[in-house]
């Protein structure tokens, strides 16, 4: 469901977000190594995460490491059940919790020991990973973090990953002009940034919008599995009309970012139409990867997005004409970032405003994009939506004429 490039813009984000909040070079690079493994994106050709790896593969000296992918999701479980202070955790609990992880993320179904998990808590506790994890026993059997804000995703950079990652960062800056880098220049911008600032520890000086309150997180790299793997989920989930929630099997197929919202898209049950559902909505969610699965013969991801604004697209939807007219102190705003790919100017006039039209689908957020500008925007065309907007914004300014 994902191109090459998607991909790897997805790899990336989790690739910064995991700068962000630092951990050790040789882990990144370790999970660089497996996404273009186990992607299958790494046999295309001239694929950018070949590339990438190609050339990173020259820049890390690293000495090999005998840390194995299970074991570092075993540390990223025990991690997150340490994190949590709302439960006390056992050897038990954290064996159980580390089986479940690796049978959902490998599909290894044969459980684990007490002596791995052991050894696991061991080698967080020692220099050797550079966590030094304050993993103490309270009362002769519970584990938990000494420092309650520790987590090894945030185990500072040192010089010589700094330099590193410095090294890394020219070699990507060299491909920002091509057309495969398009979508990932800010990327590699904010890279820089961090790089930067962590070297001579000052602030940032890009900023990119986020939303690090928003619900629903969380669940973006399981679903993210669950797609990739082809397995069902079932949730229980609850939209903003609905009274109380509901639990179904769902066949997810895209994940999808907007407005710093996260979006997927599927099928629920033995269901034929496809549906978006916010994750910031969703109440629970367990992975089925014993259920059979729905492939997606609903929709083309690279192109179903072509005519829309926003997210909502009902099933026989298809695209008009919008014409609207944007007043003199709108225009430039709105002409230097169209509100679609198919923005064209129709008419200047003489006092400065101007008349554009797009070829989109009218759903929710386009209303919302023309709500934004209120009075600096007129929609002239077609008539259904003149209408539509109309009768909204009387209702809104009657709000403020009646008000007391």
């Amino acid at each position: 469901w994902f191109q090459p490039l998607s991909r790897c813009r997805f790899f990336f984000q989790h690739f910064i977000h995991s700068f962000i909040y630092p951990v050790k070079l040789h882990h990144l690079y370790s999970l660089f190594v497996f996404f273009c493994k186990d992607t299958g994106v790494g046999t295309q050709p001239f694929c950018v995460p070949q590339i990438i790896f190609l050339l990173l593969e020259k820049i890390f000296i690293l000495p090999p490491m005998p840390v194995n992918r299970n074991a570092l999701i075993r540390y990223k479980t025990i991690d997150n059940c340490l994190r949590n202070p709302y439960r006390r955790w056992t050897l038990e609990d954290l064996v159980d919790a580390c089986s479940d992880a690796l049978y959902e993320y490998e599909g290894i179904d044969k459980g684990i020991s007490k002596r791995t998990v052991q050894m696991d808590i061991q080698m967080m506790r020692s220099e050797k990973l550079g966590y030094n994890a304050p993993i103490v026993v309270y009362e002769n059997k519970y584990y938990k973090y000494e420092d309650p804000e520790y987590s090894i995703t945030q185990t500072p950079l040192n010089e010589q990953d700094l330099k590193t990652m410095s090294e890394a960062v020219e070699v990507l800056r060299q491909f920002k002009g091509f057309s495969y880098f398009t979508e990932m220049s800010d990327i590699i911008n904010r890279l820089e940034d961090h790089v930067a600032s962590a070297r001579m520890k000052t602030t940032p000086v890009i900023d990119f919008e986020k939303n690090e309150s928003l619900k629903g997180l969380d669940y973006l790299d399981t679903i993210y599995h669950a797609i990739v793997n082809e397995h069902p989920i079932q949730l229980k989930y609850r939209s903003f009309k609905a009274r109380s929630a509901n639990s179904f099997i769902f066949y997810p197929y895209l994940l999808k970012e907007y407005r710093n919202r996260w979006f997927v898209y599927g099928v629920r049950g033995n269901g034929r139409i496809l549906q978006n559902l916010a994750l910031d909505r969703i109440q629970s969610l367990e992975v089925l990867p014993q259920e059979h699965y729905i492939k997606n013969t609903f929709f083309d991801p690279n192109t179903f997005f072509d005519d829309l604004v926003g997210v909502t697209k009902n099933t026989g939807s298809v695209a008009e004409k919008v014409g609207f007219k944007v007043a003199a102190a709108e225009a430039p705003y709105i002409i230097t970032k169209p509100r679609h790919r198919s923005q064209q100017v129709m008419e200047r006039l003489a006092d400065g405003s101007v008349i554009l039209e797009i070829e989109v689908v009218i759903n929710h957020e386009l209303e919302r994009v023309f709500f934004r500008y209120a009075e600096g925007i007129q929609v002239l065309y077609p008539k259904t939506l003149v209408e539509l907007m109309g009768r909204k914004l009387k209702k809104a300014a009657e709000q403020y004429t009646h008000s007391k």
